[in-house]
């Protein structure tokens, strides 16, 4: 397969705090170190990775480092991450609105990309305007969006407004125009950040059609960054995991979307958990025989007569919600320990990991907490004759072959 982009040893650099090395030699120095004499500049080796939750002894941190990839012609892409883990950095760079620090960049074919709501939109001029100008950018004649001016303003549903200057829009609809302009203009690679997020339900399944009818059949690049798991999941073939600016994985999108599971920081929770009156003091997740039991220790600190709840959310990898439960706590004496057990043979899941909600509330007014861990269920059920598939539930069905029976129509 060609590749449609190609990346090596690409690395980016961002100064944080006061621009500059402080002195002005200092600056010279620097210049000609790395404009004149091309040699690599020695201020960046006191870089760190680009982790915002650790405080910075340095003022050069690494928003990519060191990545390698390529991206076949026609292939789409997911790529996931956590927030500030560099992946809009990284279509940026190959949007060609900001250059690398290090690394060479490779991209056969034209670029339309949508990294922000307003992206390539002059405010002053009106939607249709903007559709002649982005064509423009993009190179394509005057004739060629003339042909495919129609089809851009049906897709967006702004027609309405279509000679309106684009400031008086509303986010939802410069994102519709957006979206609409970088899917129907003829260029080879499509980018897409996470702004269609701030679309409504009905937009964003629409373009997630739109973009599965570009890369499949029309054999365009498309490069899609998304929290939605389940949209990656749907569009993408292949993924790509960004962790504090290093490639952390890269494969099918399936492969990509566990190892990001796996990597969150998110799914270790920090006991024990103040909660006022009530305290969590831990959690244990084991099996008993062909059960599963989810055990929460619980501190009363104090006699309470309002009511407090604790509420189990399961939810796919995906984010969709399979089931919630409840259990009453009794804080009706204090300085007591609770163990609350959830148990189940979860015999309607297949195996593969699951996202555990943890919510306590006050007679349902008060969230106190909402915090999330990772499950992996294996289940050890042996079902004979068939296969493990796809989906969210396993249910206990089962099949029988008749002989000689025939469907009567009715």
């Amino acid at each position: 397969m060609t590749a449609a982009i190609k990346v090596e040893n690409l690395s980016k650099a961002y100064q944080i705090g006061q621009i500059g090395t402080g002195t002005i030699s200092r600056d010279i120095e620097r210049w000609w170190i790395t404009r004149v004499m091309r040699k690599e500049d020695p201020f960046l080796k006191l870089g760190e990775k680009n982790d915002r939750s650790v405080k910075s002894r340095s003022n050069i941190v690494w928003s990519l480092k060191d990545v390698d990839f390529e991206v076949g012609q026609g292939d789409a892409v997911g790529i996931i991450g956590r927030n500030g883990a560099g992946k809009s950095t990284l279509l940026k760079i190959l949007s060609r609105v900001t250059s690398p620090t290090t690394g060479i960049v490779k991209i056969k074919g034209r670029v339309a990309s949508l990294l922000e709501v307003g992206t390539g939109f002059h405010p002053e001029l009106t939607g249709r305007e903007n559709i002649y100008l982005n064509g423009s950018i993009l190179g394509m004649r005057k004739k060629e969006i003339d042909r495919k001016l129609d089809e851009i303003v049906d897709f967006s549903g702004v027609e309405r407004y279509i000679d309106t200057p684009v400031k008086r829009y509303s986010i939802g609809m410069s994102v519709r125009l957006a979206f609409a302009v970088a899917a129907h203009l003829e260029s080879e690679i499509l980018i897409v950040d996470e702004v269609l997020a701030v679309g409504d339900a009905d937009f964003q399944k629409k373009c997630i059609g739109k973009m599965e009818q570009v890369g499949r059949h029309d054999g365009r690049t498309v490069l899609f960054v998304s929290h939605n798991m389940s949209a990656v999941r749907t569009l993408c073939r292949s993924g790509i995991l960004l962790v504090n600016g290093d490639l952390r994985h890269a494969g099918t999108s399936e492969s990509t979307i566990a190892a990001y599971l796996h990597s969150s920081s998110a799914n270790d929770l920090i006991f024990p958990i103040d909660l006022g009156n009530v305290q969590i003091d831990g959690f244990a997740y084991k099996h008993a025989g062909l059960n599963h039991q989810l055990c929460f220790d619980v501190a009363v600190r104090r006699e309470d007569s309002i009511e407090h709840y604790l509420k189990l959310s399961i939810k796919s990898a995906y984010d969709e919600v399979i089931f919630e439960n409840s259990q009453l706590i009794d804080t009706s004496k204090a300085d007591r320990r609770i163990r609350l057990v959830y148990e189940s043979d979860f015999a309607f899941l297949r195996n593969g990991d699951y996202k555990v909600y943890l919510t306590v509330f006050e007679h349902g007014l008060r969230w106190l907490l909402r915090d999330e861990f990772l499950m992996e269920l294996t289940k050890y059920i042996p079902r004979n004759g068939t296969v493990d598939h796809f989906g969210i539930v396993a249910p206990m069905g089962s099949w029988s072959s008749q002989n000689g029976a025939a469907m009567s129509a009715k």
